[in-house]
This record gives structure tokens, sequence and C-alpha cells, in this order.
């Protein structure tokens, strides 16, 4: 039963500010556009995340493997980014707090942990998945400008080969027109 003295839309307008309040002191969030990233050998891989905190937050970004866990890089929300010597040259890091990471090995497939720290000491993890694919239509690639390759060689040596079969008739006609007299007279003798 509700006061007298609160109408229903007083109650609903405490309703929606205890609710935005809730969201407001939650601290920390983070968004991602994809938990799972995939992406050719020597290609590049986005790991799109948007942020909302309270204050200038801490990012860090690791990579964890089967065999290794790997630290790439960690800056203030705004600055710049200390990207370990493992990783200098390939990651470029996003004002937002998004990370790509560019040349990539099939080493670098795995879990990658984006860790947000507030000024407080509140901090939330987010885990994004990296799987890097050979790309085999190279090879393929490769086999089709090889076999295109011998085709055309195959052709220019048959074309050469009925040349030189025209020649060699030709020269041989040529020579037994010169080796016969040119009247000759035979004699038919009777049998």
């Amino acid at each position: 039963m509700r006061p007298a003295w609160m109408s229903l839309s007083q109650i609903a307008q405490i309703l929606v500010l205890i609710f935005c309040l809730c969201q407001y002191t939650q601290g920390i969030t983070i968004q991602v556009q994809r938990n799972a990233v995939t992406a050719p050998v020597q290609g590049s891989a986005l790991f799109s995340v948007d942020i909302t905190c309270i204050g200038t937050p801490t990012i860090r970004w690791m990579f964890n493997s089967v065999s290794s866990q790997q630290r790439i890089a960690a800056w203030i929300l705004g600055g710049s980014a200390n990207v370990t010597q493992m990783y200098e040259g390939r990651v470029q890091t996003h004002p937002n707090g998004s990370l790509t990471i560019s040349n990539l090995r099939l080493q670098d497939s795995g879990y990658y942990i984006i860790t947000v720290t507030e000024m407080s000491g509140n901090s939330k993890d987010m885990g994004l998945a990296l799987t890097v694919t050979e790309v085999l239509y190279d090879d393929i690639q490769f086999l089709v400008v090889f076999g295109i390759a011998l085709g055309t060689l195959a052709a220019f040596l048959m074309l050469c080969m009925w040349l030189l079969n025209k020649l060699y008739c030709f020269i041989k006609a040529w020579r037994q027109r010169g080796c016969l007299p040119e009247h000759t007279e035979t004699e038919l003798q009777p049998l």
C-alpha cells in the first residue's frame, strides 16, 4: 500500500532515479563488439572496446596462451601507451581503449584480456579470443601460376618442334631435288 501523500507518477520517478543511481555507481563498464576475432597471418586484428567509468582509468592489455602470459601495453586513457618490446611496432592503441595488433603470426592466437582500473582502485576484466589462420590460397595461387608457366613452355616447345619438322622436310625435299639430274632418259628393257 502506498502512502496517501505520494502519487503513482512520483513513485515511478523515484524508481527511475534509484535505477539511474545504481547504474552510475556500478563503476566500470566494458562493452565489446566481438568476443572472438579471426584474422589471417600477416594481417591485423582490432579488439574494439568501449569503456565507461568514473574518472580517467588505467588500461592494461595482456595476452594468455597455452604456454605463456605476456603483457602487451598499459596506459592511462588519453595518455601515451607503454608497449612491451615484444609487441613494439606491431601494436596500436586507440583513445577509447581499443587495441590493434598488426603483422600477425600464428603464435598470436590466444586469449587477450583487457583490465580497466579506476583511480579508486576498482577494476574490471574482459576477455577476447584471437584465432590467427594461415592463408592457404597463396599456395594454390603459386600452383596455378606454375601450371600456366609450364603449359606455356610446353606449347612453345611443341610449336618449335613443329617448325623444326617443317624445316627438316623442306631441306630434305630441296636436297632430293638437287641430287637428281634435270633431264634423265630412262631406257626400258624388255623382259
